[in-house]
């Protein structure tokens, strides 16, 4: 949609400009506290199964056992890297990832590659739009859901869409970080890994 894209580029250049001196700050928070450098970036799945770069502020350390192999992401995870994804701020740097295209400020949350060939065809659908910074699953459950629970609300949003609906998400969202609702799933800091569903 042409009126979607410049609702995107219009809010995340708008936001890049007045959050910037944020940004620098979070920037020179992490390099002190975890290290360098100060974004994480990974290979992500886009619109129709498209790899690309997703920008982050880092939120784990690069700490290793004996044997030089790196710790789990719960063992590597710092405080003020669970600050940063409690208030969401570790996603900020997005914003650049929806101002080049990559990703919309509203749309299912871009996985791994890796968890391509696990999903069903259903769930596949999730595919069929511009992944975002947050979401219809973000807004209804987060991390505290199961992944398939997280899959039929993408796939809901796939078949709902609308101007009006992200903005319904977007202020739902403000909502949802006020409160630090859903941000980590129960009995885990990080939400475990998905390893498909039973079809």
């Amino acid at each position: 949609m042409l009126i979607k894209r410049i609702f995107d580029i219009i809010l995340s250049f708008i936001a890049l400009l007045i959050l910037s001196p944020i940004l620098i700050i979070l920037a020179i928070i992490v390099l002190i506290f975890i290290g360098y450098p100060f974004l994480f970036c990974q290979v992500r799945s886009g619109k129709e199964e498209k790899p690309f770069k997703i920008v982050k502020f880092r939120t784990m350390t690069d700490a290793c056992n004996a044997q030089g192999e790196l710790l789990p992401d719960s063992k590597r995870l710092t405080n003020f890297g669970q600050f940063l994804r409690s208030t969401s701020l570790d996603e900020l740097p997005e914003l650049w990832n929806v101002l080049i295209g990559e990703m919309s400020l509203v749309g299912p949350r871009p996985l791994l590659l890796e968890y391509l060939p696990l999903y069903s065809k259903f769930q596949s659908r999730r595919h069929e739009v511009k992944p975002g910074i947050s979401g219809w699953a973000q807004v209804n459950g987060r991390n505290a859901i199961s992944w398939d629970e997280k899959f039929n609300l993408d796939v809901w949003y796939v078949d709902n869409q609308s101007i009006w609906l992200d903005i319904k998400i977007l202020f739902l969202t403000l909502k949802k970080i006020s409160t630090g609702d859903g941000v980590t799933p129960k009995d885990s800091p990080i939400m475990p890994v998905f390893k498909g569903s039973k079809k």
